[in-house]
């Protein structure tokens, strides 16, 4: 077992974060300073390696029982096992950032039991904090004020036609992948007389964390994306599910999908609608399937030993 004041990890967490944010608030983007990873929509900044640096140096040297999983840092045959693990995004929103588009986020997790337990989302260029403790409600403040608690609102869920709906294209732009994306982003875009779901609004903002940080909020009211890492939705889910929100998979079929599950659907708060809302989006998807998958669980090494956690 572990012996976590999950209390206090959260107010490490916060001051971690919030010291990030300044690293990026300092930096000079372009959008001729970074490197590709996966293509030209998959990019990585050294201030994203810089970031990523500070947090790890600051969480290892104050929790150093616990695990840390970085994007800049992950390895092809690491991935989150039961172990109490930190699961860091030190940049979502990357392409935002090189442009100076201001939806950008540092992303924090603490995963125990493969489960999202603490989750902080930090907003640097809006001043915009969004937190969560397992069992201890959802919050959020946005420059210095007061925090308020999650949801803002919350209204019954009334099918795809009356909703919202964040999305994002992902790094692939070809296969299956990409045409399983062109035919759901279609199907809910078109009229019902061509076949479609005719949405009231598709949302692309860059960033998986902070979408569903809105949906946690009430501000959206669905988020599906095949293709993110844990590191983009750990943090964010933990504030969903203190909310009453819920994260299914984003295949059909799965209620209670792995944190690693590469497919995710992710749904507002709601006295109720959640189901049937969940059923209706994944028969647009129906039988067609994209090529991401959960990873197998390997171990991760830590320092330290084996204690209870507790909760606060």
């Amino acid at each position: 077992m572990y012996d976590l004041d999950l209390e206090n990890v959260l107010c490490s967490l916060v001051e971690v974060i919030r010291e990030a944010g300044n690293v990026i608030l300092s930096a000079h983007p372009s959008a001729t300073g970074h490197a590709c990873k996966k293509n030209s929509t998959d990019i990585v900044t050294e201030t994203d390696k810089a970031v990523e640096a500070l947090i790890s140096q600051r969480l290892q040297h104050r929790h150093p029982s616990v695990a840390f999983v970085g994007e800049e840092t992950y390895k092809n045959d690491l991935t989150i096992t039961d172990i109490p693990t930190f699961v860091v995004d030190p940049i979502d929103g990357t392409s935002n950032f090189i442009h100076r588009f201001p939806d950008v986020c540092i992303s924090i997790a603490l995963v125990v039991n493969r489960l999202p337990t603490i989750g902080v989302v930090y907003n640097p260029f809006q001043d915009e904090l969004w937190s969560a403790v397992k069992g201890c409600g959802a919050y959020t403040q946005r420059a210095g004020g007061e925090m308020q608690k999650l949801p803002l609102s919350s209204t019954p869920l009334r099918g795809l036609q009356h909703a919202c709906i964040g999305l994002e294209w992902g790094s692939d732009r070809e296969g299956p992948n990409f045409e399983l994306n062109l035919k759901v982003f279609t199907t809910l875009a078109r009229t019902v007389k061509t076949g479609g779901k005719f949405v009231n609004s598709l949302r692309f903002s860059g960033s998986a964390a902070l979408a569903i940080c809105r949906i946690a909020a009430g501000q959206q009211d669905i988020f599906w994306e095949c293709g993110c890492w844990p590191w983009d939705v750990a943090a964010a889910w933990c504030i969903l599910l203190e909310v009453g929100g819920i994260v299914v998979d984003g295949h059909p079929g799965n209620w209670h999908p792995a944190v690693d599950n590469r497919r995710y659907l992710a749904v507002r708060a709601a006295p109720y609608g959640q189901r049937e809302i969940v059923e209706e989006f994944w028969s647009v998807i129906g039988d067609d399937r994209s090529l991401y998958k959960p990873t197998e669980p390997t171990l991760l090494k830590v320092k330290g030993s084996l204690m209870q956690v507790k909760d606060s």
